[in-house]
C-alpha cells in the first residue's frame, strides 16, 4: 500500500504501538498528536485511512470526524475512544466513522478492524456493464455502483438499504429516521437531509448519468432504480 494510515492519538506509547503492528503488517504509517494539525496534514496528503482517536488536544476527534467526511467523503475513519457510552459510539458513525474501536483495545485488533474496513471499500472486478446500477453487499456493508464500492457510513448504508428493499416507495424522513436510528432518539429532519446529500453525491460520483434517490417535494424520498 503507497498511502499511509494516519495515526492521530496523543498518546504517544499507544501510537507507537499501533504503527508498530500496522507496519509489521505490510502498512505504512504516518503519526499525529494535535487535532489541530490533522485537516491541513489530510489536505495535502494522500492517506489511505485514519485512526482518530475521540480526545485529543486541540480538535477533538468528533469534530475532526465531520470534517473528514466532508472534506474527504472518501476516506474512511476508525474512531478510537476510552468513552464507551453508547451516544458516543452512535454519534462516531453518524459523523462519518466506518467503525470505532474501545480503549484499551488489542493492537491485533486495531490492524484486523484496519483490514476489514479496507477490503469493504476495495471495489470489485466485475463486469458492471450488465450489473443493475447499486448492488448491496448487506454481509459486508458494502454498495457497489456499476461495480465501485461507494464507501458509505453506516448510517448512509442504512439508510440505501431501507429505501432499496421497497422500489418505488416514498419514505418520509420520520420514517427513514425510525429505521436509521433504532433508539428512537429526536434528531432534525436536517438530519436525515444531510445524510441523505451525502449518499446522493456518492451515488452521483459512481454514476452522474442516474438520478437513483429521487427527492418528493414535501414528502420525503424514493429509491428509483428505473430513473
Amino acid at each position: 500500500m503507497t498511502d499511509p494510515i494516519l495515526i492521530v492519538e496523543d498518546e504517544p506509547k499507544i501510537a507507537r504501538l499501533v504503527a508498530d503492528y500496522l507496519q509489521q503488517s505490510g502498512y505504512a504509517t504516518h503519526h499525529l498528536a494535535h487535532g489541530d494539525e490533522v485537516m491541513p496534514w489530510l489536505n495535502g496528503h494522500a492517506s489511505a485511512l485514519v485512526l482518530l482517536d475521540l480526545m485529543l488536544p486541540g480538535t477533538d476527534g468528533l469534530t475532526l470526524c465531520r470534517h473528514i467526511n466532508e472534506d474527504h467523503p472518501s476516506l474512511p475513519v476508525i474512531m478510537l475512544t476510552a468513552r464507551v457510552e453508547e451516544i458516543d459510539r452512535l454519534l462516531g458513525l453518524e459523523l462519518g466513522a466506518d467503525d470505532y474501536i474501545c480503549k484499551p483495545f488489542s493492537p491485533r485488533e486495531v490492524v484486523a478492524r484496519v483490514k476489514a474496513v479496507l477490503r469493504r471499500l476495495q471495489p470489485r472486478h466485475e463486469d458492471s456493464t450488465s450489473a443493475p446500477p447499486l448492488q448491496l453487499d448487506e454481509d459486508g456493508w458494502r454498495a457497489l455502483a456499476q461495480g465501485h464500492d461507494l464507501g458509505l457510513t453506516a448510517v448512509e448504508f442504512q439508510l440505501l438499504k431501507v429505501m432499496m428493499h421497497a422500489p418505488g416507495r416514498i419514505f418520509s424522513r420520520d420514517q427513514l429516521m425510525d429505521h436509521m436510528y433504532r433508539d428512537h432518539r429526536i434528531v432534525s429532519e436536517r438530519t436525515v437531509d444531510s445524510h441523505v446529500k451525502k449518499l446522493r453525491r456518492k451515488i452521483a460520483d459512481a454514476c452522474p448519468e442516474r438520478d437513483i434517490i429521487r427527492s418528493v417535494y414535501s414528502v420525503g424520498y424514493k429509491y428509483q432504480p428505473d430513473a
